[in-house]
């Protein structure tokens, strides 16, 4: 059973966990002037060339994966007709984008207002996703209203709660708002994965290597009451985090590789 949690806390742990990002960055010097033009620079062009090639290239990737999928009652779920909202981590995205009984459903995406969030935006509609631009924080109140918009017409969608920032793996209370105020269903979607190239920026971006196995879970799908108070949203946001971790670490688990939540 989880604790009782207090709204205010939860919020003030999260503020002081990307204070203490910003400043770990700032002390490893990784704000110096030239490191961020240089940075700048490489991210332009390493995003040209990935606009051309990682659509087809992430195709032939995803073709030889070996993936065993487990948890039918979300996955059932996210095959029907009803209205859901997907809960996944930032870095998985790339496992999961090229799935076959995910693409062309017309699944609307959040996706952030930053130039990685249009290099994302392309890559997603090569797979027949839609994407909508912002963030649950930048950008929050508009893509908010457009998302309770899109789940109110009866519409699916995915969000990444620790994105597009961090910390990684942390939740806030966006996702069950938007259960609450639209009666989605929370399906919480973990993803392990034995071999893979992992980036090395902030939530481990992870890109699966040819012939890889991948495991996923579709969490139980998770109802908010249009009721509930704020401290039962951060008691949901909370369930949903745990069942992500406990999702991914049974999946590292059971592939016998190592849990890469360090």
């Amino acid at each position: 059973m989880l604790a009782a949690v207090d709204p205010r806390q939860a919020r003030q742990r999260r503020r002081d966990a990307v204070a203490r990002r910003a400043a770990e960055r700032a002390a490893a010097g990784r704000n110096a002037i030239g490191l961020v033009r240089w940075r700048r620079f490489r991210r332009r062009v390493g995003d040209l060339l990935l606009a051309l090639l990682a659509p087809a290239l992430l195709r032939l990737l995803a073709v030889t994966w070996r993936v065993q999928r487990t948890g039918e009652p979300g996955f059932a779920t996210l095959r029907s007709d009803a209205t859901w909202l997907v809960a996944m981590w930032h870095g998985r995205m790339l496992c999961l984008m090229p799935l076959r009984w995910h693409r062309a459903r017309g699944i609307d995406v959040l996706v952030s207002p930053s130039d990685d969030g249009s290099l994302a935006t392309k890559a997603l509609r090569s797979f027949g996703y839609r994407a909508i631009r912002g963030s649950l924080s930048r950008g929050g109140a508009r893509a908010m209203r457009e998302m309770a918009a899109r789940l109110h017409g009866g519409g699916r969608l995915v969000v990444t709660p620790d994105g597009p920032r961090g910390p990684r793996h942390t939740m806030n209370t966006g996702v069950p708002w938007l259960a609450r105020a639209t009666g989605a269903a929370i399906l919480p979607v973990s993803v392990a994965c034995d071999r893979a190239w992992r980036l090395r920026s902030w939530d481990r971006f992870t890109i699966p290597k040819p012939f890889a196995r991948l495991r996923v879970h579709y969490g139980d799908p998770v109802h908010v009451a249009a009721d509930c108070d704020e401290v039962e949203l951060e008691r949901i946001g909370e369930r949903v985090r745990a069942q992500l971790l406990a999702g991914e670490r049974d999946g590292f688990a059971r592939l016998g590789a190592a849990d890469d939540h360090g």
